[in-house]
């Protein structure tokens, strides 16, 4: 992978604070900033998503009849 250098302005606390999170995680500043900003912008990408679709759980149990019908009871506990 190609590496370009870049250099950032950084607060000194958010820096010192950076840099124990990174050291607490036996990793480099640089490994921490570089998991920081692809997390933060896989964030931005899913927000315009319906979390629904991402959910990828399945229910193994009994289904109730009416389940489509009275979804918001069911959803909600409204009964």
């Amino acid at each position: 992978m190609h590496m370009d250098r870049t250099t950032i302005m950084l607060p000194r606390d958010l820096k010192q604070r950076a840099k124990l999170e990174a050291l607490e995680a036996g990793q480099s500043l640089g490994e921490f900033i570089r998991e920081a900003m692809e997390a933060k912008l896989q964030g931005k990408v899913a927000q315009g998503r319906d979390r629904l679709f991402e959910d990828q759980a399945v229910y193994k149990g009994k289904a109730p009849i009416d389940g489509a019908s009275h979804h918001d009871s069911f959803l909600y506990d409204e009964r």
